[in-house]
C-alpha cells in the first residue's frame, strides 16, 4: 500500500491534497488501470469501459504511447497526470445529476484548459528547479531562486483554484437556470 492509499477514506471523491499527491507520484503520467484502481479503492464504481467511453466522448485526453526499455517489451498508454482530477470532476458533476452532454459542455467550456494550465505551470517550475540542481555554484543566489520558484508555485496553485472556483460558480448558475426551466 503506497502513501496515497493510506490517506484515502473508503468512499467519496478525492480531495485536492490527494489529487496533488497522486499527480506528484505519477509525474510522467499514469495508466488507465492505475486511475481506475484509484477510484475503485474509494468505493467509486469506475470501469475500463467507462474510462474508454469518457475518452471517446472527449471528456478525458487520449493516452500517449510510451515504449518500454528492452527488446520486445512493447509500449503502454500513459494519460497526463491531471486525468484523475478530470475523472474526479466528472464523477462530482454526475453526482449533481449533470448529464453527459452538460459535462461535455463544461469541459469544452474551460475544464480542459484549466487542467492544461495547471500541468504546464507545474512542468515549467519543475524544469526551473531541475536546472538549479545542475548549477549550484552560488548557494545564496540559488536559495533565493528556489524561494522565488516556491512562491510562484503557491501563486500558480492559487490562480488555478480561483479559476476553478469561477468555473464552479458559473456551473452553479447554469444549474440554477437549468432547474428553473
Amino acid at each position: 500500500m503506497d502513501s496515497l492509499e493510506k490517506n484515502i477514506p473508503s468512499s467519496g471523491l478525492l480531495n485536492e491534497k490527494e489529487l496533488d499527491l497522486f499527480e506528484k507520484q505519477n509525474p510522467d503520467g499514469m495508466s488507465s488501470a492505475q486511475i481506475i484502481d484509484l477510484f475503485n479503492k474509494r468505493g467509486i464504481k469506475f470501469s475500463e469501459a467507462t474510462f474508454r467511453k469518457y475518452v471517446q466522448l472527449g471528456l478525458l485526453p487520449r493516452s500517449r504511447r510510451v515504449g518500454s526499455k528492452g527488446k520486445h517489451k512493447g509500449s503502454r498508454g500513459l494519460y497526463p497526470p491531471g486525468t484523475a482530477r478530470q475523472v474526479n470532476e466528472i464523477k462530482r458533476m454526475m453526482a449533481l445529476d449533470y448529464t453527459i452532454e452538460e459535462i461535455r459542455q463544461h469541459f469544452a467550456f474551460v475544464g480542459g484548459e484549466i487542467e492544461e494550465l495547471r500541468t504546464l505551470l507545474m512542468r515549467i517550475m519543475d524544469r526551473l528547479e531541475e536546472s538549479l540542481v545542475r548549477n549550484e555554484e552560488d548557494a545564496f543566489i540559488i536559495a533565493g531562486l528556489r524561494a522565488q520558484i516556491g512562491e510562484a508555485r503557491v501563486t500558480a496553485k492559487s490562480l488555478v483554484v480561483r479559476l476553478e472556483d469561477a468555473a464552479t460558480r458559473i456551473r452553479e448558475l447554469r444549474q440554477t437556470a437549468r432547474e428553473a426551466v
